[in-house]
């Protein structure tokens, strides 16, 4: 009898979808646009503004550079809670600009000075109360430390924005230290907490959630886009 034909090598990875595709390649194109250390420093905007706002060990900076796939477009530091600006990334190809990031500084180190700590948390507290551009906020929690006071007080500060329509999103970085009815879990929690806001599990080490997260972006930056076809 002859032989089954041999079957063809698995590939190692399924290729990603049209949307997964444009939404990386266009996170891809972010590249520095300006920092600054006070509200009144940021230029105004007519673009959607998406900030990135979280405690300072929370892994914002990763993220940000995992989606970006770009080592060092956020700054990390190993001393958490040492940048203490507001840094505008712009996206869009071609040297157009259809939407920016903002990393805010980090929250909540205690190496940081009480003085200093209150300046930023007034800074925050206004930026994401009358930032006319911004219409996303990604918070980004570790899911082993749950929300911390910080975070419930930024998320009383956000409520009414989301209520009228500001995009809100909580990424529970650091998935890959948690089992899987953990995660289950910690993602259940959170949603009960999110004030309206979606839930999303993110791990950079794995690479898990970056493409959910990566789409979502590009929809709240793109609101009018048409669907993209596979």
């Amino acid at each position: 009898m002859p032989s089954a034909p041999a079957k063809p090598p698995a590939r190692p990875h399924a290729p990603a979808d049209a949307e997964s595709t444009k939404a990386m390649g266009w996170l891809h194109t972010a590249r520095f646009l300006t920092s600054a250390p006070q509200l009144h420093h940021l230029p105004e905007l007519s673009v959607p503004e998406i900030a990135f706002v979280g405690r300072s060990n929370a892994g914002k900076s990763t993220c940000i550079n995992t989606l970006t796939q770009q080592k060092q477009l956020a700054f990390a530091s190993k001393k958490p809670g040492r940048t203490q600006h507001i840094n505008l990334f712009a996206l869009g190809k071609q040297g157009e600009v259809d939407a920016v990031l903002a990393d805010l500084p980090g929250y909540g180190y205690a190496a940081v000075p009480k003085q200093e700590k209150i300046r930023w948390q007034q800074v925050m507290a206004n930026y994401l109360i009358t930032r006319p551009s911004l219409s996303g906020v990604v918070l980004l929690c570790d899911p082993r430390l749950g929300l911390t006071e910080l975070d419930e007080i930024l998320l009383e500060v956000l409520r009414p924005r989301v209520e009228q329509g500001l995009r809100f999103l909580v990424v529970l970085t650091k998935a890959d230290k948690l089992s899987r009815a953990e995660q289950s879990k910690a993602h259940a929690i959170m949603k009960l907490q999110a004030a309206g806001g979606e839930v999303r599990l993110f791990s950079a080490t794995k690479r898990s959630g970056v493409e959910e997260v990566a789409k979502l972006l590009w929809a709240w930056a793109h609101p009018d886009a048409e669907p993209i076809d596979d």
